[in-house]
């Protein structure tokens, strides 16, 4: 045989040389999980190693990750259901604990990347992504909710604004306001191709957002569905979105090929919390290895052409290379 494949796997110096696909701490964001008050710390139960912070602890958690090379945040809200009404009023109050981090947050380390979430959920007493009317989700009378909270989070100084509501028109919406405010360096990483999937849960979970009634399918898409999501990215780029993203990733590697191979925009993966937590529920029962499985995942979302990928496992990536 003239051709033999595996002499270009012979050993770790050769297989180097010829990798493909590289993968780097530069690649990754990490979400973390906010919650109000002081020196608190709670562990999300069903997201092993992933915690809820106070502000305090949050700043303390940013700082250890910038030591090992991770710069780029995506913070979530925890609210308390007293704070929620029907309208998410407390997205853009002023003073609300989470617009506060931002700030603080920007103030202490103004070299990182910070990236926030623009949806209803996590103040919304229906647990909806957008207003809810006679059992509906009305879109276009959202998308004014969204622009007031698009527009309290860039003036904490986020640097990405991520709407993950999927209400039709919002990238549009969202990017004419802040230009009009003085915002036009706000970048907006939409979540272009948000499938209505099963692996959301552990998030909901950690954020005590799930909804109070139905489901989210009459917004987010049919996992049956990929053509679709080249119309979304159309739009969202049409709209002035800087980044598409896929969510969640692992199911739909092909979404990501498919906008990476088709729009030039940069594309974005969220590797969700059910991903997560089901590598490390077969990881405490030693079905697998933890390390190996976290690689291989990333690794895959990166092949499939994502440029950023949203991860819980960051950390874990950063510290393995310590």
């Amino acid at each position: 045989m003239q051709r033999r494949p595996r002499r270009n796997r012979k050993s770790e110096a050769v297989r180097n040389l010829v990798e493909e696909t590289s993968l780097s701490v530069k690649d990754l964001i990490f979400p973390l999980f906010l919650i109000d008050g002081s020196n608190k710390k709670v562990e999300v139960n069903s997201m092993p190693g992933i915690f809820r912070y106070s502000q305090d602890l949050m700043l303390k958690e940013i700082e250890a990750c910038m030591n090992l090379g991770i710069m780029a945040f995506d913070v979530f809200p925890a609210y308390p259901e007293s704070l929620k009404d029907s309208n998410a009023s407390e997205s853009y109050n002023p003073g609300t604990f989470y617009l506060k981090a931002l700030r603080e947050i920007k103030k202490q380390f103004p070299e990182v990347c910070l990236m926030s979430d623009v949806a209803m959920d996590p103040y919304s007493s229906d647990g909806h992504d957008g207003l809810v009317k006679g059992g509906k989700i009305l879109n276009d009378e959202t998308l004014e909710i969204l622009g007031r909270m698009s527009l309290a989070q860039a003036d904490a100084g986020v640097d990405i604004l991520g709407p993950s509501d999927m209400m039709d028109g919002r990238v549009g919406y969202i990017r004419n306001l802040l230009d009009e405010s003085g915002f036009s360096d706000t970048s907006i990483m939409s979540y272009t191709a948000k499938y209505a999937s099963a692996f959301y849960g552990p998030f909901r979970d950690a954020l005590d957002s799930a909804p109070k009634f139905g489901d989210k399918k009459t917004y987010q898409m049919n996992p049956a569905n990929s053509q679709e999501a080249l119309i979304e990215a159309d739009l969202d780029t049409e709209e002035g979105a800087d980044f598409l993203m896929v969510k969640p990733a692992l199911s739909y590697l092909d979404i990501i090929k498919l906008l990476s191979d088709n729009c030039p925009l940069p594309v974005a993966a969220y590797n969700v919390s059910g991903e997560y937590s089901m590598v490390k529920a077969a990881a405490a029962q030693g079905w697998l290895d933890s390390d190996r499985a976290m690689l291989e995942i990333l690794l895959s979302i990166k092949r499939s052409g994502a440029k950023i990928i949203l991860s819980y496992f960051a950390k874990e990536y950063a510290l393995l290379g310590k």
